[in-house]
């Protein structure tokens, strides 16, 4: 089930850490945790900061071939699978009874792991269900299968969660949101750009292959069939900015009401088959749902069977045989994003293994990978970044009191959890079969779908998580208002007690400081200090507010990563807002932390240079043209690059440290120079 749709994270793909140690680096020098040996000094600091601090590791580091993109982010994850890859192999040599922990972790990876096995079965495994959906003859019979879908693990048109509701932060409530398509997003389909055409092509191409792997007749038509339905659910589909809209997003109906609002849609019919039943639902996206319900009584039956069996099979054809890996690889991994070969299997395998039960490693993680003094550090260190939070609250020049008081009562009310959960999930009811790929990961959805279910018409816990201690990220969750690091970046080299507390203020303040500053962006400022849904902003400082936000937009907007290509600043500005403020508020941290002494001179660089330097180093990183694109469409996170160096040319103290003047790259008139918390 889709979790928490307004989660936001410190990134996407490429998190990195305060001391970013990439792979074939050097470790950092001792006290100074400058990464010197990447660093450019043909380029002025006051031109490019980002190719300052990383210019020799852009031109010497290559993107490994089983990879989108590389940075020290990927480095560290290496090692966290490295370090699951230990646990599961462990697990596997106990042979646990049955039931077990040890039984159902190290059965799961060798299903996995049995490639002849798999490559015998071929498409046996998804027989039953192909069966199923030839069986499908009238809009209530799609209906209901998109339902199911909800819990075998599979897409439809449709995603289904249960979340907290948003204008009631006590009670759980359904969420319905726009899904089904293959490619990243709806632009994909309608650009006319010529690498958008290929792309398309390429997709045709796919599901053919896949459709002709899988036995179905005639699989070129049946492709223009695929194609005919998706394009179809792009057109109706809103945009990614238009997501981003808390407000607009948030529609409660009845069932009967959204009946009514989208015809030929019998939303009874859907949620009994996927065993909700509560007397109203949120349904995100209502223009998609009113098309959708069109496109269900007027698209043929045929073409909705090619379409879902093609969704099938692409969602699984991880756990197929090794022609359906290879061909879901060659258009996903290479066509979309540019790599060049497939991550090892034993990678792939304990991937599988830790989306099925992340609890279970998650806990032996802790155990072994987690030094106890880190969550003690880093408690102290959310709470110095609070508390220059609130100060930054207080100085706020363009903000009212009434507003600042409630602002203050949320950043009171901010919730932290570090390193791991108090409760651990259950999974003693999931059956694991040592020859059952498929049915494995089935049953692991269809598990999580029953506990997503369990909660409605409960009390809300508050101190869930929805991620795993070995998640290398962060995240802030609005209708909890609560701020969340996992344990993996919670240790080096994502924090180093050995490195300058100048670089941890520029690396992991920073990474706290984004986190907080969630709270506060342009749809988190959106929810009270519960958690709920609710316009407690005065007209005049929203004015204000927005005017601010729309600048720096603008600022974005500018970008060009790609010729013709730009960053959306819409799309962004959450994450850019979080990067503005959230460094702001460390330097006033690493400031307030000095205790009024001055920092000494390391490596040639005052305290406030290796802050931003810390900064920079955070996003070392490069990514190839293909996923980059993926990113600029989809992605709420700027490119690397333009994090590093979007946010410190707004910052004074950053013109200060390094002498920035005018006619330098990263100069912006005063007037230009955006400012928030």
């Amino acid at each position: 089930m889709t979790r928490s749709r307004w989660r936001v994270g410190v990134l996407a793909m490429t998190l990195v850490g305060v001391v970013a140690a990439c792979a074939g680096a050097p470790p950092p020098q001792l006290g100074s945790g400058l990464l010197l040996s990447g660093y450019d000094r043909k380029v002025r600091v006051q031109d490019d900061l980002f190719r300052f601090a990383n210019g020799q590791w852009l031109r010497t580091t290559a993107i490994p071939a089983d990879r989108a993109s590389y940075s020290a982010f990927t480095a560290v994850a290496d090692q966290a699978d490295q370090n699951l890859r230990t646990i599961v192999q462990d697990s596997a040599a106990r042979h646990g009874a049955a039931g077990s922990p040890d039984q159902q972790i190290g059965d799961f990876y060798a299903s996995f792991m049995d490639t002849a096995r798999l490559d015998a079965l071929g498409i046996t495994p998804l027989k039953a269900s192909l069966d199923r959906i030839d069986a499908l003859t009238s809009p209530a019979d799609l209906l209901r299968y998109f339902a199911e879908t909800a819990r075998t693990g599979s897409s439809s048109p449709i995603a289904l969660s249960v979340d907290q509701d948003a204008k009631n932060a006590s009670a759980y409530l359904p969420d319905v949101t726009q899904s089904g398509l293959t490619l990243p997003n709806r632009d994909y389909y309608l650009k006319t750009d010529p690498q958008f055409v290929t792309i398309r092509d390429q997709l045709r191409a796919y599901v053919a292959r896949m459709l002709g792997l899988a036995g179905v007749a005639a699989p070129d038509a049946a492709a223009g069939q695929v194609l005919a339905v998706e394009n179809r659910l792009a057109e109706a589909q809103w945009t990614a900015v238009q997501n981003r809209d808390a407000t607009a997003t948030y529609n409660k109906f009845t069932v009967a009401d959204a009946t009514a609002r989208t015809p030929g849609l019998d939303w009874k019919t859907y949620l009994d088959a996927a065993g909700v039943h509560t007397p109203d639902f949120v349904v995100a996206e209502p223009g998609f749902f009113t098309a959708l319900g069109t496109a269900l009584t007027t698209v043929p039956p045929a073409d909705w069977r090619s379409y879902l069996k093609f969704r099938l099979i692409d969602d699984l054809a991880p756990y197929l045989s090794n022609d359906f890996v290879t061909a879901r690889f060659e258009f996903r991994g290479r066509d979309l994003a540019g790599q060049q070969e497939m991550s090892p299997r034993w990678k792939r395998g304990v991937t599988a293994v830790n989306s099925a039960m992340g609890d279970l490693l998650g806990r032996r993680y802790v155990q072994r990978y987690f030094p106890p003094d880190a969550k003690r550090r880093v408690d102290a260190l959310v709470g110095r970044l609070i508390d220059a939070y609130r100060s930054s609250i207080d100085g706020l020049d363009w903000m009212s009191a009434a507003t600042r008081a409630q602002a203050e009562d949320k950043l009171g009310k901010l919730d932290v959890k570090i390193g791991y959960p108090s409760e651990w999930k259950d999974y003693s009811k999931l059956r694991v079969a040592r020859d059952d790929l498929v049915g494995n990961e089935v049953r692991a959805s269809a598990l999580e779908y029953q506990r997503d279910l369990d909660r409605l018409g409960k009390p809300v816990d508050r101190a869930e998580w929805f991620t795993t201690p070995q998640t290398v990220n962060a995240f802030y969750n609005p209708t909890r208002n609560d701020i969340t690091f996992p344990a993996a970046i919670l240790q080096p080299p994502f924090f180093d007690p050995t490195a300058d507390d100048a670089v941890n203020y520029g690396g992991i303040g920073a990474v706290i400081g984004h986190e907080i500053s969630h709270a506060f962006d342009d749809q988190g400022r959106k929810y009270d200090g519960t958690g709920n849904l609710r316009d407690w902003w005065t007209p005049q400082d929203v004015q204000r507010f927005t005017a601010r936000t729309t600048a720096l937009a603008a600022q974005y907007s500018a970008y060009e990563p790609l010729p013709g290509e730009h960053v959306n600043g819409e799309l962004t500005l959450g994450e850019n807002i979080a990067d503005l403020s959230g460094l702001t508020v460390a330097l006033r941290a690493y400031r307030l932390s000095l205790g009024g002494r001055g920092a000494s001179v390391m490596n040639g660089f005052t305290g406030e240079q290796r802050f931003f330097l810390g900064w920079a180093q955070v996003w070392r990183g490069k990514t190839r043209n293909e996923d980059l694109r993926v990113q600029l469409l989809s992605d709420p996170h700027s490119p690397d690059e333009f994090r590093a160096n979007g946010v410190v040319s707004n910052l004074p103290e950053y013109y200060t440290a390094f002498d920035v003047k005018q006619g330098d790259k990263l100069f912006r008139p005063p007037g230009q120079r955006v400012r928030i918390w």
